[in-house]
């Protein structure tokens, strides 16, 4: 079974502040007691939705352990890297339309 450890509390918070200070609207499901099953949705500046989702332990590079964030948006068929809470936001506000 998939783990979710390093979707922390800190870094669930450390990613709020990242969409935020990108400039991004956003949600979250509530889920930080399960994080199995958090997600986070922002919308772009072009009116995407993004859904943001926690990346399991075995997915995560032992090199870049911060590197615990994917972003898929459906209306591009499209999913990231897995990036850190600042580089998330920051590709969703940068994907051009």
């Amino acid at each position: 079974m998939a783990t979710f450890a390093h979707a922390t509390p800190e870094r669930c918070a450390q990613l709020g502040r990242a969409l935020t200070a990108a400039d991004l609207t956003w949600s979250d499901n509530s889920r930080q007691d399960a994080p199995q099953y958090l997600t986070y949705t922002a919308t772009d500046p072009h009116g995407r939705t993004w859904q943001v989702s926690p990346a399991t332990n075995f997915q995560i590079s032992p090199s870049s352990p911060g590197q615990i964030w994917q972003a898929s948006c459906a209306a591009l068929m499209t999913r990231g890297p897995l990036l850190s809470a600042r580089l998330v936001a920051e590709h969703i506000k940068d994907v051009p339309a």
